[in-house]
């Protein structure tokens, strides 16, 4: 057998190809056109009205100079608007869009449903074991990430 197989790295890349795969595709049979760092991004932001750009990055665990172009698009799309920050002149914070909100609302049903069909295989109890196992191991490697998972700020 290839050494790979059994490798930590190898599977986690695996798995993220195949959960890709089902949201791409589910978002196509629902006739829209959202990647999950834009589903992602829409929902950090529908969650915290006014957050940063800067913020947001770490709010998703995502590279801010990438995410940049990700807001660009969910902007040109209608589904999020920019403004220059009330605190911070030189900061831009974000909103969903009635067109965003009424996005989320049909999206996210089919979201939560796929998440059954990424861990295919497993049954109720194995799903719980494994997320939790996921959640304490990025938890941990949190400090070694290029794009680290930033504390959720108290407001």
């Amino acid at each position: 057998m290839v050494e790979i197989y059994n490798m930590a790295g190898h599977l986690v890349r695996r798995l993220n190809q195949i959960s890709v795969a089902i949201f791409a595709d589910r978002m196509a049979a629902a006739g829209v056109e959202l990647t999950p760092v834009q589903f992602a991004a829409l929902s950090a932001i529908d969650a915290r009205p006014g957050i940063a750009q800067a913020a947001l990055a770490g709010a998703i665990a995502y590279d801010q100079t990438t995410l940049g172009g990700v807001i660009d698009r969910l902007e040109q799309k209608g589904f999020v608007a920019r403004q220059v920050s009330p605190k911070d002149r030189r900061a831009r914070v974000l909103t969903v869009t009635d067109a965003g909100q009424d996005l989320l609302a049909r999206v996210r049903p089919v979201v939560r449903d796929l998440q059954g069909d990424i861990l295919s295989g497993l049954d109720e109890a194995e799903t719980a074991q494994l997320l939790a196992l996921l959640k304490k191991t990025t938890d941990a490697g949190n400090d070694k990430s290029r794009a680290p998972l930033a504390p959720r700020d108290k407001r």
